[in-house]
């Protein structure tokens, strides 16, 4: 018995490790935003290591863009949770978010070599090398989730939605209009039998983390200007992650209400490192790392950045594990396998609606880039290349067609 649970122990150790590898290549990898995330996690994760299949992949991607939070964070949570339960969750998190959260402390002082022609260029590849992602990301989710006209056409509407509508919310709205279509449309595929969330853990659990959150959410508003300034800090940042829909660049203004507003950082510090965020792999809300090394009157520093970061990511991840387990509850009933499938193909709207705004819109500015786009693309998908061949060839050529401009 004793031998068998430290064989346990030790596969979960060694599964820890796994996503700690593989989440750490991600962090340093993963330009482009919580849309190019999204590619680089099923190109790695679902493609080449298998850890899940495309529907629970999809199952993932729906809970974290239903709920608050840093989307993307949450699915790299989740991915690490269901690999190597609550190990390979802390795992996926610090090694998906320690890179960026570093690299924000070192990039003022390399913001100044970055700004010639040859600099702006190669940051600019970067944009390309996530826009071949997300198209490859999006091509392959839809072969496999949209099968058939109806979910095509509910994919299809839920690109048109998006693009037409910028308000945040409609995310959630085209997801949820998903699902009660696939609810409408009985002869929609259902999700296949052994795809439910294989979970360490169950309601009871799941119930627990949910009430956490709301006790934490309700102690911020009892918070006052008198209360202790890294209190004051942690009830800010955790607000800031608890309330905010989108993800992303949709946290930047609430952001600004919480460090400018209450005159704790000036708007040129802020927009320093909003610049900064930009520029750097992994998920835009370690710019509270940033925001909060930043702090006047000796409360910023790594005690600083440490509270803000931990304070911003928390509620997310706490609503997404909790939420869990009770999805895993009802998916396996045939309504909601039809809702899945329905919201699945949502989805894939929305991510081929965020592949054009803002991904390629920003990344394609001519002709040159577009030429670079497509290499890049062949490179992946026909010609078989590894990433960090479409990384280099990105940077290079983006660099040089600067330089020569």
């Amino acid at each position: 018995m004793h031998e068998r649970k430290q064989s346990a122990n030790t596969r979960e150790r060694t599964a820890a490790l796994e996503v700690f590898g593989a989440f750490l290549k991600l962090g340093l990898t993963s330009f482009g935003g919580p849309a190019a995330h999204i590619g680089f996690f099923r190109q790695e994760l679902v493609v080449k290591r298998n850890w899940v299949s495309e529907s629970q992949f999809a199952q993932l991607l729906a809970i974290s863009q239903f709920l608050p939070g840093p989307a993307s964070s949450q699915l790299g949570f989740s991915l690490g949770l269901i690999r190597a339960g609550w190990p390979g969750a802390l795992a996926a998190f610090t090694a998906f978010t320690l890179p960026s959260a570093l690299l924000l402390f070192g990039f003022a002082a390399v913001l100044p070599h970055l700004s010639g022609n040859a600099g702006a260029g190669a940051i600019h590849g970067l944009k390309l090398v996530a826009m071949v992602f997300v198209a490859h990301a999006v091509i392959g989710m839809a072969r496999q989730l949209c099968p058939d006209a109806a979910r095509q056409t509910v994919a299809a509407l839920a690109t048109i939605a998006i693009l037409l509508s910028h308000h945040s919310h409609m995310q959630l709205a085209v997801i949820i209009v998903g699902a009660i279509v696939g609810l409408r449309l009985p002869k929609l595929s259902t999700v296949a039998a052994g795809e439910a969330l294989p979970l360490p853990y169950g309601t009871r659990t799941g119930g627990l983390l949910l009430l956490v959150f709301s006790a934490l959410l309700l102690g911020t508003f009892t918070i006052t200007s008198a209360s202790d300034p890294l209190v004051s800090i942690w009830s800010a940042f955790y607000q800031t992650g608890a309330l905010v829909f989108g993800g992303g660049h949709v946290v930047l203004p609430l952001l600004e209400q919480t460090v400018v507003a209450p005159g704790w950082i000036g708007p040129e510090v802020f927009l320093a490192g909003y610049g900064a965020a930009q520029a750097i792999p992994g998920p835009l809300f370690s710019v509270a790392a940033y925001l909060g090394a930043q702090l006047p009157d000796g409360h910023g520093g790594a005690s600083g950045s440490a509270i803000a970061l931990l304070a911003i990511f928390l509620p997310g991840f706490l609503l997404v594990a909790g939420a869990l387990p009770f999805w895993r509850a009802i998916s396996v009933r045939p309504a909601a396998t039809r809702a899945i499938a329905g919201a699945n193909a949502a989805v894939v709207g929305l991510l081929a609606a965020a592949l054009y705004d803002p991904v390629f819109t920003s990344a394609v500015t001519d002709a040159t880039d577009l030429a670079i786009g497509l290499i890049a693309f062949l490179l992946l998908v026909t010609w078989r290349r590894s990433a960090l061949t479409v990384v280099v060839w990105c940077v290079l050529a983006s660099a040089t067609a600067a330089v020569l401009a």
